[in-house]
């Protein structure tokens, strides 16, 4: 392959190393992140299935997350001709259109569950998510369906996002990530620390990091493998664009178990977060907890904007406004994950405007900002019940976008870099890039080859059949 054809003009850089790990480690950091991860380690034995996520992170996360960094950086350019400089005119070029496709669904419905954030932001600060359990889950489907509230919100976060991707990727991209990381930390252990600090809450962190290895099976393994997968930003093209950006000296191996270790970490904090305040108020959480029909109260939405206002409510009643204040800081800490995320997203498709259609990077980030602005008010607007133009076969037009990316899309687009890469890509261009030019060690490099081979192949084709209910 000749390498002249990767000589490239100069294209924006990390300013630093710092910048590399908050950035990437921000697309990583989500509200999958709050809402799934301790969800499926209450559902699954706690710490066991603690163990048994890390190990399916370093067998299929880092291998996958490797194999974009390898493609982004090699080709220094966005991920559609990123993917099309190393295909040679093949049909694996398509994989960075699919990519970039994939991205952009994400964000335009990504970006409705951002805005509910500033809404609680403000609920909590106004006291209008105050009550019993009942007035706090009508206070949800009453907002979560109006027609104006929750579209305007979405508006103001793709504003947010439009400001600092315009930026550029060193003045903005980097710097808001050097910004809102630490914040999304701080606050993270802020109310982490308080609510271990509860009556009781001892049994939650007892809980969470008690194995409880009777009751692994092959659902609890196929759920970390799949959870390995979806919250590390795998499959949507962002992690190679972000790498298109890395200096020649970055160590991608290193970065890699940075990013994922990071991520984790954050992962944790949110179970220490969420379970001592619950065994705080509920002696009977166990049961809760693994009891199946339950399980929309636990995972998701449900858990962010109706059981967790519940509990902090009941949690911090004792001393005034300390309930709201608890809120306040969670929901911006929730902010602050679904802006570092929506910002990859964002720059993905940035990226691709801007150096496909020769646009500047203003004009194509506010094409991208525009576009996904549209699908976000549709996606909002799906979920009145007067809107059933917007439902599709039973679902909403935002349930049909999740469904879609989330069980189709990212695991074939991670499925198809992993062969691309493995069984396309001459292996000395993997090795290269992995070992800066030979200038570091490259003794796993072939362990790192069979995986992508066979190990994260294996494992993403294991995710679809079980998500399917196949296996």
């Amino acid at each position: 392959m000749d390498n002249s054809a990767y000589k490239k003009q100069q294209r924006a850089n990390f300013g630093s190393k710092l910048g590399i790990i908050l950035a990437t480690a921000g697309s990583a950091v989500g509200l999958g992140n709050v809402w799934r991860f301790p969800y499926m380690t209450g559902q699954n034995g706690g710490a066991a299935f603690i163990i048994i996520y890390i190990a399916c992170v370093l067998m299929l996360g880092i291998p996958c997350m490797l194999n974009e960094f390898i493609i982004g950086r090699r080709a220094q350019a966005n991920a559609a001709r990123a993917y099309s400089m190393l295909a040679n005119g093949t049909p694996w070029r398509l994989i960075g259109y699919f990519g970039i496709f994939t991205g952009f669904l994400i964000m335009g419905y990504y970006v409705v569950v951002s805005g509910w954030c500033l809404q609680y932001i403000y609920a909590s600060v106004s006291g209008s998510i105050s009550g019993d359990a009942d007035s706090i889950q009508h206070y949800f489907e009453v907002f979560s369906t109006d027609p104006w509230k929750p579209v305007l919100w979405v508006l103001v976060f793709m504003l947010f996002s439009h400001f600092i991707i315009a930026r550029g990727v060193e003045k903005g991209i980097e710097k808001g990530s050097k910004t809102m990381m630490p914040m999304l930390f701080v606050l993270l252990i802020v109310i982490a620390v308080a609510s271990c600090l509860l009556p009781g809450a001892g049994d939650g962190i007892s809980f969470l990091f008690h194995p409880d290895f009777s009751k692994v099976d092959g659902n609890v393994l196929l759920g970390a493998l799949g959870q390995a997968f979806y919250s590390l930003s795998l499959g949507m093209g962002c992690l190679c664009t972000y790498a298109s950006y890395f200096k020649r000296d970055t160590n991608l191996t290193k970065s890699a178990v940075q990013i994922i270790s990071i991520d984790t970490l954050i992962a944790i904090l949110a179970g220490l977060m969420i379970f001592p305040a619950f065994f705080s108020i509920h002696p009977n959480a166990p049961e809760l907890m693994s009891n199946p029909d339950l399980a929309s109260q636990y995972c998701g939405p449900g858990l962010v904007f109706i059981t967790l206002p519940n509990v902090f409510q009941q949690a911090f009643s004792g001393v005034p406004f300390l309930a709201e204040g608890v809120a306040l800081l969670f929901y911006a800490l929730l902010s602050l994950a679904a802006l570092t995320s929506l910002m990859s997203l964002h720059e993905v498709c940035t990226a691709f405007f801007h150096e496909e259609f020769h646009l500047s990077r203003r004009k194509g980030a506010a094409c991208v900002t525009v576009l996904c602005a549209i699908i976000g008010v549709f996606c909002s607007l799906s979920f009145g019940d007067t809107r059933s133009w917007l439902v599709i076969g039973g679902k909403s037009l935002f349930d049909w976008f999740d469904f879609l990316t989330g069980q189709i899309f990212l695991p074939t687009g991670g499925l198809l870099t992993c062969l691309f890469l493995g069984w396309y890509v001459p292996k000395q261009i993997a090795y290269d890039e992995l070992t800066n030019g030979g200038t570091q060690s490259g003794r796993f490099f072939s362990l790192f080859v069979f995986c992508i081979r066979y190990v994260c192949p294996l494992g993403i084709i294991l995710i679809f059949l079980h998500q399917f209910g196949v296996i």
